[in-house]
């Protein structure tokens, strides 16, 4: 099953980030809390060097929160300031205000001693489609100021939004990366929404996130649903197409619908809080590292 997905605009977008990286102070970079390491674009790391970086853990209300403090802890290690969020409620955007501030303190201290008082903290705002970027945008500022949607692509071109006298955010489109590393990767992404569904095999992408979970959340479905997961992938996709009453005109399941709805289940937390992502144990380990 591949997941590949690169659509031209993507470059054009990638393009004009690498000239907008100069005008700004610090990269925040959204990834899915869910799925911190596949929701990072490496590119980023490349286009912010020397850049102050902060990562905002978006959907954190949907993710374990036990991960949600080891990836916090990890970003720390790779000299990184990360915020847990969630991008709709305007609760954790004080500590993100504070944040930014921290993170630019040096730049802000230099500019002092150079006489300039008043220049705002210039912020780029970078991530994946469908991890929330407009809505953390929006929230943050208070007012309609991004294009949102629940699928990729919502955003086609930059802007500057002020958000205050202390900071303005360039929004940009959200980007993937040309070659997606592992089938893994693909997977997570598809998951909570990044590559678009009609491109995808939902049938296939069900039975990989029940395997998933299955393995990392034992007895999760079996209690969310009644169901026995002793039989397997296949065996828990037919009982939850009996269980949500998925049949087709005349006889059978409708296995079709039945992938769809439990994808849906997971996507908006009915499941519970699940991260299917654990940081790297050991600092700067390739694998399933956040950044």
């Amino acid at each position: 099953m591949q997941y590949q997905w690169y659509p031209g605009h993507m470059t054009k977008a990638k393009r004009q980030m690498q000239e907008d990286i100069k005008l700004v102070d610090l990269v925040i970079e959204l990834v899915d809390a869910r799925i911190p390491s596949s929701s990072h674009n490496p590119d980023i790391d490349g286009l912010g060097k020397n850049k102050a970086r902060l990562v905002l853990l978006n959907k954190a209300d949907l993710a374990d929160e036990a991960y949600n403090q080891a990836w916090c802890q990890y970003y720390k290690t790779q000299d990184k300031f990360a915020v847990k969020l969630d991008s709709r409620s305007r609760a954790g955007m004080k500590a993100v205000q504070a944040v930014i501030q921290e993170a630019c303190k040096e730049k802000l201290e230099r500019n002092r001693r150079r006489g300039i008082l008043n220049r705002p903290v210039r912020a780029m705002v970078v991530g994946i489609p469908n991890v929330g970027k407009s809505t953390f945008i929006n929230t943050f500022a208070g007012k309609a100021c991004a294009k949102t949607g629940n699928k990729p692509g919502v955003t086609k071109g930059r802007q500057w939004i002020k958000l205050n006298k202390n900071v303005e955010l360039l929004d940009t489109p959200g980007i993937l990366w040309p070659k997606l590393e592992g089938e893994s990767v693909g997977l997570h992404l598809a998951f909570i929404g990044s590559i678009k569904d009609e491109i995808l095999n939902t049938d296939d992408m069900a039975l990989a996130l029940i395997r998933e979970l299955t393995a990392l959340y034992p007895g999760l479905l079996a209690k969310r649903y009644a169901l026995d997961e002793a039989a397997g992938d296949v065996g828990i996709l037919e009982q939850l197409a009996q269980i949500r009453g998925c049949l087709k005109k005349g006889s059978g399941l409708d296995y079709s619908r039945a992938c769809g709805l439990f994808i849906d289940d997971f996507r908006s937390g009915k499941l519970g809080r699940i991260t299917v992502e654990a940081p790297p144990q050991e600092t700067g380990q390739d694998g399933a590292d956040g950044g």
